[in-house]
């Protein structure tokens, strides 16, 4: 099945608040013909984007190829909440990978953040302090308190604070949740605006960008040395190929398919709250809960609650996505039975076997980074940049990343449709009996 293809149409962005409200920009022409390119880059979404405007400023030619619109897929469709650190706890990463590394790790994530914010300021695209993270157990709660002391500690980050179960619904006024903690370091945005801005300042920088150009072939090392890449429309020449294609690459490459997961989310918007708002949040941040098949939100500018939530174990998307996003929506605010949702829409994002993403260098001269496990919107931005600058010769940022394990999942791509079933049944089934 093409999830590039199988629940959108053609060069149109889903019917989401995102795309509703988003900043104007021209369609970009499909390729048509042979053109040459220092890089090539697959896919438009942050990854993509950051990659061409980071080597498009350092002088490199670049060609970036878009199966449909710039920022389509989960760039564009997702809960915009910049988190702070990386998908794993620093107590995971120091387990995995040393503590050393660990707080290299650390460190590149919080660059990812600062890097995410500068490009957001260029683009215009205004971004609003705070993510909470909502606990259901008190275990989950104690564990939490031990890693912000942790942070504090041996990190030299300040800025997570505890909260108790009246401080967290004083904040979050559910009765779903037994504490939480609240992160000012984090925060949230407009997702689409950052993906559009972003293409913006690369299409400024020199890149050359072409929508609507699914990348149907790529032989590496033809017998000029160079990367052949093949559109319906025409073909790019490389010295490097850089593969952003994350829950989109189909069959594109193999080594990074057998370790890369496409699965679905959804999410929906309501109708303006007005004084309701303050029902569903007392401050404007981003909210997460500790759920496998993680429920998040926030209110944007107009006061309107945009939700994700809802597992899917097909990748067609449901049919009424509102009613399976409104079952999470109401366990946790039954308050708003009577507010109307007014978008809904889904999209398809990626995991990898320990939830870290998936650096790889699956051929000479080319590079690809995926897998970001719903924690990508920083680390998607971070990923472009260290690919460009491994291109350059720097790769010390992306080596990092590329050392972590990546195991593929048990049967490679192959089976990762059976695995999807079973894995999100069995999760599913836990979040519903609180495990």
């Amino acid at each position: 099945m093409d999830l590039l293809f199988c629940n959108d149409r053609l060069g149109e962005y889903p019917p989401s608040l995102y795309a509703q409200t988003r900043a104007a920009l021209a369609d970009f022409a499909p390729l048509r013909g042979e053109v040459r390119a220092d890089v090539c880059v697959v896919g438009g979404g942050y990854t993509g984007l950051s990659a061409a405007l980071h080597l498009a400023e350092a002088g490199r030619r670049v060609v970036l190829l878009e199966a449909h619109r710039v920022g389509f897929g989960a760039s564009g469709r997702n809960g915009g909440q910049l988190g702070s650190g990386q998908r794993l706890e620093v107590d995971e990463l120091e387990r995995m990978a040393g503590r050393e590394a660990a707080h290299h790790l650390w460190d590149m994530a919080e660059a990812a953040k600062a890097l995410t914010r500068a490009l957001a300021a260029r683009a215009g695209v205004p971004v609003a302090d705070g993510i909470a993270h909502a606990f259901r157990k008190p275990s989950e709660f104690d564990h939490a308190r031990a890693m912000i002391e942790r942070l504090a500690r041996d990190y030299g980050y300040h800025a997570i604070e505890a909260l108790d179960r009246d401080g967290f619904r004083a904040l979050v006024p559910s009765e779903a949740y037994v504490a939480g903690e609240l992160d000012m370091g984090a925060g949230h945005l407009h997702p689409l605006n950052l993906a559009i801005g972003m293409a913006r300042l690369a299409d400024a920088a020199g890149a050359v960008i072409h929508e609507r150009s699914a990348v149907t072939g790529i032989r590496h090392g033809d017998v000029t040395g160079q990367t052949r890449v093949t559109t319906a429309g025409g073909t790019v020449l490389c010295d490097h190929l850089i593969l952003a294609c994350n829950g989109y690459l189909g069959d594109l490459e193999p080594k990074v398919a057998a370790r890369v997961m496409p699965i679905n989310n959804f999410i929906v918007a309501t109708e303006p709250l007005g004084a309701r708002a303050r029902e569903v949040l007392a401050r404007d941040i981003g909210v997460h809960d500790t759920k496998f098949v993680v429920n998040y939100w926030r209110l944007d500018p107009e006061g309107r609650l945009i939700f994700g939530g809802g597992e899917n174990v097909s990748y067609r998307f449901p049919a009424d996505i509102f009613a399976k996003v409104r079952k999470p929506l109401l366990q946790i605010y039954p308050g708003l039975a009577d507010v109307k949702l007014t978008h809904a829409w889904g999209g398809t994002l990626a995991i990898t076997m320990n939830r870290m993403p998936c650096f790889i260098r699956p051929a000479p001269n080319c590079l690809s980074a995926s897998g970001y496990s719903g924690h990508g919107l920083a680390l998607a931005t971070l990923a472009g940049k260290l690919m460009a600058q491994a291109v350059a010769g720097q790769s010390e940022g992306f080596d990092t990343m590329a050392a972590l394990p990546q195991p593929p999942f048990p049967g490679g791509a192959a089976l990762r449709w059976p695995l999807l079933v079973a894995g999100m049944s069995w999760y599913a089934l836990r979040d519903r009996l609180g495990v």
